[in-house]
């Protein structure tokens, strides 16, 4: 892929609403024996938004630029490593393409069945 190819990918990752993606993320882990309230309580951990505040920002439509841009990520989410969607989280250099990332690659632990002790980095 190209640099413009890329500047292009990253821009239409801006523009895309958390309501388009999360139902992607639920049928992902739920294909996989995972529940919502798993997913919500990964995502809480890294954005800090409990599952009240995850809907309302699936019924007002926001951004995924306007999700992260609210959330507060937790320090833990520096340790997530790992390769997502063929790049190496640990050498993204935009903050908010690397939380996007992060969340991918909680959800990919999630589908996998990893304990959520570790998904959450409570044993790091």
């Amino acid at each position: 892929m190209d640099s413009q190819q890329k500047r292009n990918n990253d821009h239409n990752i801006t523009r895309m609403t958390f309501a388009s993606i999360y139902p992607l993320y639920l049928n992902k882990a739920e294909k996989k024996g995972r529940t919502k309230d798993e997913l919500d309580e990964v995502i809480e951990w890294l954005t800090g938004f409990n599952s009240e505040t995850i809907q309302t920002h699936i019924d007002n439509g926001h951004t995924l630029h306007a999700f992260f841009n609210e959330a507060r990520i937790n320090n833990k989410a520096t340790l997530i490593k790992g390769v997502i969607c063929g790049k190496r989280i640990e050498d993204i250099e935009d903050p908010f393409i690397k939380n996007v990332r992060y969340l991918d690659k909680l959800v990919d632990e999630l589908a996998k069945g990893w304990p959520i002790e570790n998904i959450l980095r409570k044993n790091i």
